[in-house]
């Protein structure tokens, strides 16, 4: 009597495990197919063509740059690291040899590439936060 009544409630709680597990696959929501309340910009492409012949061994990367009031990002070139970047917080002051200053604000989209060497400077008070995607060459490969 015992093992007819332990099969019974083995049976029924069979069905109970099942009854559930199929209604949250029987209840789950269709993914979306769709941007709702999504708000996206315009692009900030760079050509990789000058680097095609290079490719062996680069990255795609993404960083976070907090930079403190007064803090400086030094002098670097990007003829070996194409990047795209986006401040999302603060302001930074772009230099370049000749002359060349640019005020970049709270999120400004910006690129750099071939030919460009150039340092950054938070002229600001409060902290600077950059978020810089590049295609860098792993030097370990």
């Amino acid at each position: 009597m015992n093992a007819r009544r332990l099969g019974r409630n083995v049976i029924w709680l069979g069905a109970v495990a099942l009854a559930f597990g199929t209604g949250t696959v029987v209840g789950e929501q269709a993914p979306p197919t769709g941007n709702t309340g999504a708000k996206i910009s315009d692009p900030v492409a760079i050509d990789l063509a000058p680097w095609a012949d290079d490719m062996k061994g680069r990255q795609l990367r993404i960083r976070r740059l907090d930079v403190a009031p007064g803090g400086i990002l030094g002098i670097h070139s990007h003829d070996d690291r194409p990047d795209v970047s986006c401040l999302v917080q603060g302001t930074l002051t772009e230099y370049r040899e000749g002359g060349y200053v640019k005020v970049r604000s709270n999120e400004t989209l910006n690129s750099s590439g071939k030919g460009v060497t150039h340092w950054v400077v938070n002229n600001g008070s409060t902290p600077a936060v950059l978020i810089v995607a590049d295609v860098f060459k792993n030097p370990a490969k």
